[in-house]
């Protein structure tokens, strides 16, 4: 049998967006290895087509990143030297090198490799995609990674739409109860993430609709569910892991959220997103993919672009503008299952 690694090495939505190329590998019949960092190992083990999962934390892209030493260099050549790969399928956004990884991996004896790069590659991919010229750059994140599995020569069969998908999830993780709506206030950096204050006068003004909320988050972010949350919603900080959080969003109405993982698996499960959505990075590259959604947020504010962590601009008036009963306005249009932008999106790569 084949053996193929595929890597994704960033974060949880990453991971989740890189599903559909994952698939297109495994429907060639081939063993398949994801290489996650560490924040994406949870999302890598619910994919489909995933046979086994190795983590490996990146210099070049992890937060904080780990040193780059010959005895972290040999935990992935160990990897490579257990799995042994017949070829290697590099992912990346259009902001990253396969070049790091590729060199590395072909240190390490893999054979074939393939990736998008900007930057001449010489020997180190077999087959490479030049971004901005054989390769869209406003690719969908999920297109743009199958684009590149493509040009492996690896496709989707006939019968796979290319959404995003997740095995099956675990039950209970939501309280008993009348239907519900998410909120998921955290984001990965602040410029990402609308104000709590204003989170929590959505929950307010949801819950004095006749909406149950719930306010999902991770360990470190209880503070901030149990504010948004008040007396209006219930709080679920730090108590679901990845699969009970994809078990709580799906049997959600909708979710509001920013861009961030929660707002990928929530695609993944087809729920339907009010999407808080700063435009630091483009949305036509990182919005919920193909689910009903609303993209709120300023696209074309001052910081459209520059992938900043920390907002540049004072107020961060891209999210903060953005007025609770707009919120609730796209939350409710999406229950009442009004269309919207992403109804119908399909595949283009």
């Amino acid at each position: 049998m084949t053996r193929v690694l595929v890597a994704r090495l960033d974060s949880l939505g990453d991971v989740l967006l890189a599903g559909p190329a994952v698939r297109a590998v495994a429907a060639s019949g081939a063993e398949v290895l994801l290489l996650a960092g560490p924040q994406g190992e949870a999302a890598a083990r619910m994919l489909p087509g995933v046979d086994r999962v190795a983590v490996w934390a990146s210099p070049w892209i992890v937060k904080p990143a780990p040193d780059a030493t010959p005895g972290h260099v040999a935990a992935l050549t160990a990897i490579v030297e257990d799995f042994r790969p017949d070829e290697a399928v590099i992912l990346t956004s259009f902001h990253q090198s396969p070049l790091p990884l590729a060199l590395l991996l072909r240190l390490a004896g893999v054979p074939r490799i393939t990736g998008a790069s900007v930057d001449f590659p010489g020997s180190l991919l077999d087959v490479r995609l030049r971004p901005g010229e054989d390769l869209d750059e406003d690719l969908p994140e999920p297109e743009r990674a199958l684009a590149i599995a493509r040009a492996a020569g690896f496709a989707l069969p006939a019968d796979d739409d290319g959404a995003l998908r997740v095995t099956a999830t675990e039950r209970g993780a939501e309280p008993p109860g009348d239907p519900y709506v998410v909120v998921h206030p955290g984001a990965s950096a602040p410029s990402r993430a609308y104000p709590a204050e204003r989170h929590a006068a959505v929950v307010e003004r949801l819950a004095a609709r006749g909406h149950r909320v719930l306010v999902t988050g991770g360990p470190g972010e209880r503070a901030l569910t149990a504010s948004v949350a008040g007396d209006h919603g219930t709080d679920l900080g730090g108590r679901l892991d990845l699969p009970r959080l994809a078990d709580a969003l799906s049997g959600a109405r909708a979710v509001v959220t920013g861009n961030t993982g929660p707002a990928h698996l929530a695609a993944a499960v087809g729920t339907p997103v009010v999407s808080l959505f700063s435009p630091v990075v483009p949305a036509v590259r990182w919005a919920p993919y193909r689910v009903p959604h609303v993209l709120l947020g300023d696209q074309a504010a001052a910081c459209r672009g520059t992938r900043a962590t920390e907002c540049p601009v004072p107020g961060h008036p891209c999210l903060a503008d953005v007025s609770p009963d707009e919120v609730v306005a796209a939350c409710e249009a999406l229950i009442a299952g009004e269309p919207q932008r992403g109804d119908d999106a399909g595949p283009r790569a």
